[in-house]
Order: structure tokens, then C-alpha cells, then sequence
């Protein structure tokens, strides 16, 4: 089997506020191969993005990471120096950010933004750097990319921002590419294009992906794997085609039904109940209250992540039978 590219385990992520500890990421375990999309879905507060931002080495106090490892390439990114992990960043490991517009720098064009990217981690020299970011903001459908790169964040578009992070990442050519989100505000043609160029970064490169998103159609027709998160916790992890085909946690099966239809009586399932507060997690599993399978001891007992077939786990009690 390839080795691979980036082995999450056992990750913890806790945020001291004054009412209390929030573990926002709780035992999280991944691996993502070489080449490989990977989509981590969940409702808002799950702990997708602070899995991304763990991975970064970018959780600030009031947070810390409390235990776990981060492999990339082998090395363990929670134990490098903040000088050695800055190397990582942009060159081996991109990011597309959720709010792009605050993510960018108000004060420098977009172009010097990701002409300084390639000086720093391409050591490209100015004026190969200037050409270069303009060819990126082409690649990721700008128009007038040469007037669209003097310009500052402000002077654009949502859409285009998020496009400009996009170029940022891609810039670069990383190993790995944390994409948040990243057609939040593209419309979908313009989206479509976005996960195409993506997925032939991977293709070219050799480059895994972690896609963070709400849209499962996305995940469905763009991902090779997918893991489910709910209230810090994984729940469920399969290949694409399997997630989809037979679900087996009941908050994936939620989240399935949930997607929107036409070729039924009912359009749209929504998810009985809500995300249960971190700041006082029930000890079993953090579903069970909002679960019709829900039994005494899964509101006492948390169940482990365990296999079910071939590269399929799934964390519930209702699911040990089978296997």
C-alpha cells in the first residue's frame, strides 16, 4: 500500500473559554493517500475547520491541541519548530480559506500577493512571479487577469476573492491542499471549474486534497473518500460510492436524506434536533439524543471507530452486529 501523505491520530483540540473547556476536536484519526480527495462533512461546528487549522500548526490560544499526531510526509507537524512549519506551509501544504476576503491582505494587490508566495516558496524571481500570478488568476477564471492583479481585495467581488485564494493555493503546487469551502460564493458553473482544476492538481502532482464542505452533491461527484464529522467526533468514514449507496450511522443517513430531491413527496429531510454544546458533551455518543436507535448504553458509553468491511468504519453500537 502507497504510504501516506498525511496520517492524522488521535487528534485533540480544546478551547479554554470562561464558561469552560470546548473540545471542538475529540480522538479525530485520518489518513489521506497521494493523489486522493478526501471530503470531511459535518453540520457547522463539527470541528472540520479546526482540523484544518490543527493540520497548520494555526490553533491559538485560547486553543491548543491536547494530544495526537500529524504526520506529513512523515514528520510530525505538532513537533516541528514555528520556523521549520512556516517552510511547510504554502510550499507543501496549501489552504483555501473560508472567508477569503479577510484572509487577503487589504493593503497589497492581489497579484503581489501571490507573486510573493512564489518568490518565497518558488524563489522565482519578480518579474517571472508577476507573469506567474497572473497566469493563475487566468487559470481560475478572472477576467482582465493583468488588471484584475493591480487591484485589492476590496476593489473585487466575493466571488473573486475566493478565487483569488484559490490561485494562492494552487500557486505553489503543494503536496497537500486544505480546500474550506472553497466554492462558497461561485456560482456553479464557475464552481465546477474551481473542482476541476483541484482534482487535475491531484492528477498532475501527485497532491491530496482535504475538502471541507457542506455540499454533498460536491463531495459526491468529486471525492474518492469521505468522513462524516459530528460534535468533534468521526463517525463514519467510506469511500464515496459507499457513503452514498448504504450509508450506515444514522447521522450520515440523516445527512444523506437531508440532501434535496425532486423524485420524491418530500424534498428535504431535515436533521431532527441540533449539535449538543461542547461545553458539557454527553459522555456516550454525542448523536444519541437526536437518534431513534439510541439505547441506554449509547448515552453512557461512547462507541469506538471500527470496520465494518473493507475501508469502511462506522462508530455506533446499532452497527456491531454486522459487523
Amino acid at each position: 500500500m502507497t504510504a501516506p501523505l498525511l496520517e492524522i491520530e488521535d487528534l485533540a483540540v480544546r478551547f479554554d473559554t470562561e464558561d469552560g473547556p470546548v473540545e471542538a476536536v475529540d480522538g479525530l484519526g485520518l489518513r489521506l493517500a497521494p493523489g486522493e480527495i478526501l471530503g470531511l462533512v459535518g453540520e457547522s461546528g463539527s470541528g472540520k475547520s479546526v482540523t484544518a487549522y490543527a493540520v497548520l500548526g494555526l490553533v491559538r490560544p485560547p486553543g491548543r491541541v491536547l494530544r495526537g499526531s500529524i504526520r506529513f510526509e512523515g514528520r510530525d507537524l505538532l513537533a516541528l519548530p514555528e520556523a521549520e512549519l512556516r517552510r511547510v506551509r504554502g510550499a507543501g501544504i496549501g489552504m483555501v480559506w473560508q472567508s477569503p476576503r479577510t484572509a487577503l491582505n487589504p493593503v497589497l494587490t492581489v497579484g503581489h500577493q501571490i507573486a510573493r508566495l512564489l518568490r518565497h516558496h518558488r524563489g522565482l524571481p519578480p518579474r517571472a512571479a508577476r507573469e506567474r500570478a497572473v497566469e493563475m488568476l487566468r487559470l481560475v477564471g478572472i477576467p482582465e487577469p493583468e488588471r484584475r492583479a493591480r487591484q485589492y481585495a476590496h476593489q473585487l467581488s466575493g466571488g473573486m476573492c475566493q478565487r483569488v485564494m484559490i490561485a494562492m493555493a494552487l500557486a505553489t503546487q503543494p503536496r497537500l491542499l486544505l480546500a474550506d469551502e472553497p466554492t462558497t460564493g461561485l456560482d456553479v458553473l464557475v464552481a465546477a471549474r474551481i473542482m476541476e482544476l483541484l482534482k487535475d492538481l491531484g492528477r498532475r502532482t501527485g497532491a491530496a486534497i482535504l475538502l471541507i464542505t457542506h455540499d454533498l452533491g460536491t463531495v459526491a461527484e468529486s471525492c474518492d473518500r469521505v468522513a462524516v464529522m459530528h460534535a468533534g467526533q468521526l463517525v463514519e468514514t467510506a469511500p464515496v460510492r459507499t457513503l452514498f449507496r448504504d450509508p450506515v450511522h444514522p447521522y450520515t443517513r440523516a445527512l444523506v436524506a437531508a440532501i434535496p430531491r425532486v423524485d420524491r413527496e418530500v424534498a428535504l429531510e431535515p436533521i431532527p434536533g441540533a449539535v449538543p454544546s461542547l461545553l458539557h458533551a454527553p459522555p456516550g455518543c454525542r448523536y444519541a439524543a437526536r437518534c431513534a436507535l439510541a439505547t441506554g448504553r449509547c448515552r453512557q458509553e461512547r462507541p469506538a471507530l471500527l470496520p465494518i468491511a473493507p475501508d469502511h468504519q462506522v462508530a455506533c453500537f446499532a452497527a456491531e452486529p454486522v459487523a
